[in-house]
């Protein structure tokens, strides 16, 4: 009975065993299900902190491109309102979309009204019609300095000149134009008065030359005395020997007339020398008229030089213009200078001879300063012609330019030298005349054996140039 009862209840035992297992598994379930859930919420705790960092980064990112367009809003509007120029920006259709400061001015309206209307409305007349043209020129090249005028405040044209050009988008799809203006009032003021100031400055070049030129010739002035004063004085002495020439002459033809006889007559003739007159009139009349020739070529180069035929294009020997300078400003120097020629007989070009002589002076004169204080002052003179241009070179011997002169020494007003010894225009306008008046060039350099070197070109022909 036992053994039965035991076998009866074997079932049961196993159903409990079966629920006993089944409590233990879902007892299990729920610990794994539990601990699944505490890594599920921190899984998700951390992707919510991720993304409210990455939510505050970019709530900066955004806060700092906002600061940064509207500095950018407000560079541009800056820019419009300080513009002189007329700006107004259309879409394809040439309704204005945007105006700056400039274009309410002159019409004298407020940017409300005209925001959204027909760019042509703003324009007067004909001007109107080429407005509204303009959408078919920005799919081409654009317009450039076109003439229109605008309705002013006051009802009245105000002409301007006008740029249009094509206006695209970020994708460079064409969606407008942009056309700008400038008052032509302005523009033609502008340019009388920069007229004016050019005139003014010619009038003020030509005063200098002038006012450099009369320096140069009172610095000639001792010279010019001294030249002149030989052959007056020779001529004074031939004046006075004439005189009395006369005299005799005159008491011996009244004696003639008086028909007294041959051998009184023949006393009086050797006691009044009369053959010896008759044989010193003739070189006393030709040093006469050397002296009057002298006289009037010196009085002579003096007019070209204050007074150069200004346009007029002449043949002359430069080589003996040359000698001419050398001699005039060597007649002014403390120390006359050893020269030293290495020149042609003759070279005869075509140009304005009166430039060329005041060039020369200049430069001479220039080198003599240099070496003004030089016991035994020296000059080198070339001159030399190679394809088609004459080269005149001068040389002193004094102590040179220095290296922080070199790019100034034709500048106007620029001088080493003492207060009162120099204007600072002599090389200037030398170099002014050369390049502009004679079709040349004037250059300088410290020479390899000491000294500063003035090196004028000349062209044997010179090109047409405005006198």
């Amino acid at each position: 009975m036992a053994e039965t009862r035991q076998g009866m209840n074997m079932p049961k035992a196993d159903a409990e065993l079966d629920r006993l297992a089944a409590a233990a598994g879902m007892e299990m379930d729920l610990q794994a299900a539990q601990t699944l859930g505490d890594a599920a919420w921190i899984e998700v705790v951390r992707r919510m902190d991720a993304m409210y960092a990455d939510l505050v980064h970019h709530q900066v990112v955004l806060e700092k491109q906002n600061q940064e367009l509207e500095e950018a809003r407000r560079f541009i509007d800056g820019v419009l309102e300080a513009m002189s120029d007329v700006l107004v920006v259309t879409d394809t259709r040439g309704r204005i979309q945007q105006v700056n400061a400039a274009l309410l001015r002159i019409t004298g309206r407020n940017e409300a009204d005209l925001l959204g209307s027909d760019l042509a409305a703003l324009f007067h007349g004909a001007s109107a019609d080429m407005a509204r043209d303009f959408p078919r020129h920005m799919r081409g090249e654009g317009i450039t300095d076109c003439e229109a005028e605008i309705i002013g405040a006051d009802g009245e044209p105000v002409p301007l000149s006008i740029n249009c050009s094509p206006r695209y988008d970020n994708s460079g799809v064409l969606c407008g134009m942009v056309i700008t203006g400038r008052p032509v009032g302005e523009l033609k003021r502008a340019y009388s008065e920069l007229h004016a100031a050019h005139a003014r400055l010619q009038e003020a070049q030509q005063q200098l030359v002038q006012t450099e030129k009369m320096a140069s010739l009172g610095r000639l002035v001792a010279g010019v005395a001294h030249e002149l004063n030989n052959p007056i004085s020779f001529i004074y002495g031939n004046m006075h020997a004439l005189r009395r020439y006369g005299q005799r002459l005159r008491q011996y033809l009244d004696v003639v007339h008086a028909r007294i006889d041959d051998v009184e007559l023949a006393d009086l003739r050797g006691s009044l020398r009369i053959d010896r007159i008759l044989d010193d009139m003739q070189p006393l009349i030709d040093g006469t008229l050397e002296g009057c020739q002298r006289v009037s070529d010196i009085v002579q180069g003096l007019k070209r030089f204050s007074a150069p035929r200004q346009g007029e294009v002449v043949a002359f020997d430069v080589v003996r213009l040359l000698r001419s300078a050398v001699h005039w400003v060597a007649k002014t120097c403390r120390k006359p200078p050893r020269i030293a020629w290495d020149v042609p007989d003759s070279t005869i070009i075509n140009g304005h001879e009166g430039h060329v002589q005041q060039i020369l002076i200049n430069l001479l004169q220039n080198a003599l300063d240099a070496m003004e204080h030089m016991q035994e002052p020296a000059l080198h003179i070339r001159c030399e012609t190679r394809d088609g241009r004459v080269r005149i070179c001068i040389r002193d011997h004094g102590p040179g330019i220095a290296p922080e002169h070199m790019q100034r020494i034709f500048d106007p007003f620029f001088t080493t030298k003492e207060v009162g010894k120099g204007t600072g225009l002599g090389l200037s306008i030398s170099y002014a005349l050369a390049t502009e008046q004679c079709g040349g060039a004037l250059t300088a350099r410290n020479h390899p054996g000491g000294g500063a070197e003035f090196t004028l070109e000349l062209p044997e022909t010179p090109p047409a140039v405005a006198a």
